[in-house]
């Protein structure tokens, strides 16, 4: 109708205020995206190990579950752990919970003991160089090297 009526002002008017709107939706989409590339964990996530002997649940606030599928005779244990995320240098420290283990043992049933868990998890808690590439996690120790790669669930 404006339109139809060549009234300039108001139409001078409209614009502005689209451009406005436009203007301020693409900058806060910008500060949106810009937050999520930078400050997001790339580790957050379901990441099952590519020979399924684990299963590493990782989130925000610096603790993941481990999930040891067939620990003991068709018994799976979940130990939450902590972790360290160094994003400047692209490295990871797992740290063993003691308290946790040793409530996953009562748990059992008698059917772990702490030695097991400790030797399970061993290869899982120490410090590693992290690669994530799609849906790709590789873990790279860095005392000597050896790699764990996993997919995302």
């Amino acid at each position: 109708m404006i339109i139809a009526k060549n009234d300039e002002a108001k139409r001078s008017k409209i614009w502005t205020v689209v451009t406005l709107v436009s203007s301020v939706l693409i900058v806060l989409i910008a500060v949106f995206l810009l937050t999520k590339l930078f400050t997001t964990n790339p580790l957050e996530g379901t990441w099952e190990d590519e020979d399924g002997n684990y299963v590493l649940s990782i989130k925000g606030n610096n603790s993941l579950t481990v999930n040891v599928p067939a620990l003991a005779e068709d018994y799976d244990a979940d130990i939450k752990m902590d972790y360290v995320l160094d994003k400047d240098e692209k490295t990871v420290t797992i740290k063993m919970n003691e308290s946790e283990v040793k409530k996953a043992v009562e748990q059992s049933d008698g059917m772990l003991t702490e030695e097991t868990l400790d030797n399970a998890l061993s290869s899982v808690t120490t410090t590693f160089g992290y690669s994530v590439d799609g849906d790709t996690l590789t873990l790279t120790e860095r005392e000597y090297g050896e790699q764990m790669v996993f997919t995302k669930k």
